[in-house]
């Protein structure tokens, strides 16, 4: 389903690449188990809740593509870029 009508997808979409790119930032360097499947949860979690459908079904084919690697901040940094590439391509934006 498309976003509901007062939702403004760029910017929506800019806001939550900041959430999701500093929150990589600031995972732990080597994630405890907790910390992984809490994380890998959020994701799956932040995929249902996003409120632009077509996107959300997009970013959910991408976690069952290419699921999250958790183990740590560098892997889950590269995760995070590569799924915002990802996007871009698909948008015909430049990639990171």
């Amino acid at each position: 389903s498309p976003a509901a009508p007062h939702v403004d997808t760029a910017s929506l979409g800019r806001a939550s690449w900041t959430f999701l790119h500093t929150l990589a930032a600031s995972y732990p360097a080597a994630a405890s188990s907790a910390h992984q499947a809490s994380m890998a949860a959020f994701l799956h979690l932040f995929s249902w809740a996003y409120p632009c459908g077509v996107c959300a079904e997009d970013f959910r084919a991408e976690l069952r593509e290419h699921p999250p690697r958790v183990a740590g901040r560098a892997e889950l940094e590269r995760w995070m870029c590569e799924r915002h590439n990802a996007v871009n391509r698909k948008l015909g934006k430049e990639e990171w």
